[in-house]
Order: structure tokens, then C-alpha cells, then sequence
């Protein structure tokens, strides 16, 4: 409790320090969800190509668009679409409460060299962002990205 100054009489509760947090009887996963931030996976027929140093690792006709309020938008590619003969598992997971737990990928070029945690992809999204199941996402800032045969600018880093 604040016993002086503008806060006082206030009492401030450490998030991580507690067991669990609820709003009603459902779980907060992560962090509680803001009310004003919006995710939405849309179907589209754009082809998107990924390359890593010059190595095409994705190609699709059938990518997932995610959009997340003041974020980027992500790319989402099935797997099928992917050179998954390059993807080495990595230990590293993250965590969003609106799209759920992610794992990620690095990828190992033909001439040996191993790009760390540049990919990832959810097992089990979370119900709002469900479209994404068996698809990956490649951090644009640091892939090349071809949209309809024309080379993005790589955005600024942002979150997952």
C-alpha cells in the first residue's frame, strides 16, 4: 500500500508474484487482454516468397495475413510451403495471450550456416487466431519477403 504521495492509499499487486490472475472464472493466460486490441487472420491468394541469404526457405499462393493492433502485419505460410529441410527446432518458446504459446525454428542454410530463432509457429493457437495452426511466420525485419514479385522494405522490429 502507498501510504504517501499521489498514490496514496493505493495498493499495487505484483503480476508475476501471483499463483494464478482471473477476469471471472477464465485463467489469464500471459497478461490480461487489452480491450482495445483487435486480432484478425485473413485468407489471401497473394504469393509470398521467403528468402534467407539468398536461399528460398517459403513459397506460397495460400498465406494467412495477421493483423494485430499496432503491430506489423505477419505472414503466416503452411508448412507445406516451406523448405522444411532447413528448419532446425530451437528451444526458444514465447507467449501471447491472443495467439498462445510460439515455438520457433532456425534455419540452416545449405552452406552450413545457422540463422537463429527467425521462425516460429504456433502447435496449439489460441481460438481467435485458430486460422494459424500449420503455418509459420518469418521475423520480416530479418528474411527478404517478395509480395506479388516485389521486394518488401524489412519494417522495424516489433513482438511476435
Amino acid at each position: 500500500m502507498y501510504l504517501e504521495g499521489d498514490l496514496e492509499g493505493l495498493v499495487q499487486l505484483d503480476f508475476g508474484s501471483m499463483d494464478a490472475w482471473f477476469e471471472e472464472d477464465e485463467e489469464i493466460f500471459v497478461h490480461p487482454k487489452d480491450p482495445y486490441k483487435r486480432v484478425d487472420v485473413l485468407h489471401s491468394s497473394r504469393h509470398i516468397r521467403v528468402e534467407v541469404q539468398g536461399v528460398e526457405v517459403a513459397n506460397t499462393t495460400k498465406p494467412r495475413l495477421l493483423f494485430e493492433t499496432s503491430l506489423p502485419v505477419r505472414t503466416y505460410i503452411p508448412k507445406t510451403d516451406c523448405r522444411v529441410d532447413l528448419l532446425e527446432s530451437s528451444e526458444l518458446t514465447t507467449q501471447c495471450p491472443y495467439k498462445g504459446i510460439a515455438n520457433y525454428y532456425s534455419v540452416k542454410l545449405p552452406s552450413g550456416t545457422l540463422v537463429q530463432d527467425i521462425v516460429w509457429w504456433y502447435r496449439t493457437p489460441q481460438l481467435e487466431c485458430a486460422e494459424i495452426k500449420g503455418c509459420v511466420a518469418f521475423y520480416d525485419e530479418k528474411v527478404d519477403v517478395w509480395v506479388d514479385g516485389v521486394l518488401q522494405a524489412r519494417p522495424g522490429s516489433k513482438s511476435v
